[in-house]
């Protein structure tokens, strides 16, 4: 399929860009060139990331904060974070500022735990995000700003907060929410429907779909168009970032390279014909800083440009020790029963690692239930077959907020009156109702590890964080809404994802200095939790592979830095996975990719 280079002008760009896409397709990279293209060209641009795990700094290599810092190196382009964290301590301060000094202390300490869950840092994020589309006075300054936005599934709920928060303020006359007194979002009212028509009008934004040359990315593309268009936002493009092309007809890995983005490019032919739609070529060199960001949206691709290829030099480097999945398995087998969680930023691999080890582990003649939590779940297409003694489950967020919403109604309504239950009800219809579903489900799911084995496959960073985070917030949503007990999964859920007996976390990463970058951070997070990770996954690793292809040797020498790094700095106990010339669905490929890394010399 022939499909033009992705070249963005100041002359077809509109004033607002989106770009989305399942997590680790390159909407950073992608955003932050086609920023440094416009302002290149003599425009003023700002670039914001709503990302909760935003990795902007690093990409453009310099610090940033929530207000627009000017990109050493390329005048007129300025970049901020929605940081949603800070964005609720500044908006629960707005609400309760006021009040300090005319409401007792023990009144303020209530408001500022009512404020201090998941749905406020939502709405927080949204308000920041608002501000930026719906205010002309906030962008004045600029004549494009540009949105790198979070992985899919938030992305769609940034978007359709517009609507549902408008709704909720339009059917609540109670005058308070989970939010608190919904005075603080009557006075955004103006802002939030000004940024709902602005999201529709094809004049003002533009919606760019990032995927990659993979089936399971361009689907998530598909879906993401059709549900984004089902809330307004037509003005859509497609870039196919990553496609590759190769000139050595013997090399297996790079034939295998080339025919899979093939494959995948015509099976989602007519989504693909049905807007415009450009690629970016595979790039041999990890996309940071100015010059990185100039390469990937070079005029000429990689094989046609020598300039491009960094090529390796001789040299005595030994990979360090590492281990096979197969070997972490094995150690993982011991306990007979408990949970394995695979976490990491989106794209790297953890619906694959997550489903190689249901996989080995029910072939080895364990009982194993495997799940996710991703809202953009792939777990069904990567599996593709039953094998004996594995179930497989999805938590679906409607289906648990409709259980949820049920269950509240059932134990209170009955001793309310019409006037108590519409209260309720509208209470019910609140976005964060979701976040107290899928949380309890979680922890469902995490109680299930006492009988046999549990292995989620979370959702990227943000989100996972977000659901770990949870607890102390659905605490106080349960007493808001005046519930008796929590289920026992819940009051353990914090001591069983402590306990390293029965809690293994798998960091998944590629060997690429974003995602280690990410993984170190959500590592960080994670101990500061309490939570101790397992072990790390190197997943897609062209090392070993005697590729002749020069791309793919800059590529493979690339890596050299961060595998070092991950076992030098991050992980006590590394597994390695390479890159596998048949993709890995279907249980004989996952059970392959568990020991793949046996037939390799490693050391």
């Amino acid at each position: 399929m022939s499909l033009p280079l992705y070249q963005p002008t100041a002359t077809t760009a509109t004033r607002f860009l989106f770009f989305t896409g399942k997590g680790g397709v390159g909407k950073t990279s992608l955003s932050c060139a086609c920023a440094l293209r416009l302002a290149e060209s003599g425009k003023r641009v700002l670039l914001v990331s709503t990302d909760p795990a935003s990795n902007l700094d690093e990409v453009l290599e310099t610090t940033l904060t929530s207000a627009p810092t000017p990109i050493p190196g390329a005048p007129g382009l300025h970049a901020l974070n929605i940081n949603p964290v800070a964005a609720a301590a500044a908006y629960r301060e707005r609400l309760i500022g006021p009040m300090r000094g005319i409401l007792p202390e023990s009144a303020l300490r209530s408001m500022e735990e009512q404020l201090s869950g998941s749905c406020t840092v939502e709405i927080a994020a949204f308000d920041e995000f608002s501000g930026l589309i719906g205010d002309p006075a906030a962008t004045r300054d600029y004549d494009h700003v540009i949105f790198d936005t979070a992985p899919t599934g938030h992305t769609l709920r940034l978007m359709s907060l517009a609507k549902a928060w408008d709704q909720f303020l339009d059917k609540n006359t109670s005058g308070t929410s989970c939010l608190g007194p919904l005075a603080g979002l009557e006075k955004q009212r103006v802002i939030y429907e000004a940024t709902v028509n602005t999201l529709a009008d094809a004049d003002l934004t533009t919606l760019v779909l990032v995927s990659r040359p993979q089936a399971s990315a361009l689907r998530e593309a598909q879906r993401t168009s059709a549900e984004l268009r089902a809330i307004g936002v037509g003005n859509q493009c497609l870039v196919i970032n990553g496609t590759f092309e190769t000139h050595c007809t013997d090399d297996v890995t790079a034939q295998a390279m080339q025919q899979r983005g093939a494959t995948a490019l015509a099976a989602a032919g007519d989504f693909i014909r049905s807007m415009p739609s450009y690629i970016v070529p595979l790039r041999p060199i990890n996309i940071l800083g100015i010059p990185g960001l100039r390469v990937l949206l070079a005029a000429t691709s990689p094989e046609n440009d020598e300039s491009q290829i960094v090529k390796p030099q001789p040299q005595s480097w030994t990979p360090p020790q590492m281990e096979s999945l197969e070997s972490l398995v094995t150690t993982l087998e011991q306990q007979g029963h408990g949970v394995i969680m695979t976490m990491g930023k989106g794209g790297v691999g953890k619906t694959t690692v997550a489903a190689a080890i249901a996989v080995l582990l029910a072939q080895r003649g364990h009982a194993v239930h495997l799940s996710t939590t991703d809202p953009a779940a792939h777990l069904a297409q990567t599996l593709h077959g039953q094998v004996p003694g594995l179930t497989l489950s999805r938590i679906d967020p409607a289906a648990e907020t409709a259980l949820y919403q049920g269950e509240v109604m059932q134990a209170q309504s009955a001793a309310m009156d019409e006037a108590g239950r519409a209260l309720l009800e509208e209470d019910l219809r609140s976005p964060c109702t979701e976040e107290i579903a899928v949380f309890r489900a979680f922890a469902r799911e995490v109680g299930q590890g006492t009988q046999r084995f549990v292995v989620l496959d979370t959702a990227p960073t943000g989100h996972t964080l977000l659901l770990l985070d949870a607890s102390e917030a659905y605490q106080r949503e349960l007493e808001r809404q005046a519930r008796s007990t929590q289920p026992e999964e819940v009051l353990r859920l914090l001591q069983r994802l402590r306990d390293p007996a029965y809690t293994h976390i798998l960091l998944v990463t590629l060997p690429e200095a974003t995602p280690v970058h990410e993984a170190a951070a959500l590592q960080a997070d994670l101990r500061r939790a309490r939570i101790k990770p397992f072990a790390w996954v190197i997943n897609q690793s062209l090392l070993h592979s005697h590729t002749c292809d020069p791309l793919l040797q800059s590529r493979a020498h690339s890596e050299h830095r961060y595998i070092d790094e991950v076992v030098a700095h991050h992980s006590p106990r590394t597994a390695w996975l390479p890159w596998q010339p048949e993709e890995p669905v279907g249980p004989a490929a996952l059970a392959r990719l568990a020991t793949s890394s046996t037939q390799h010399t490693l050391v």
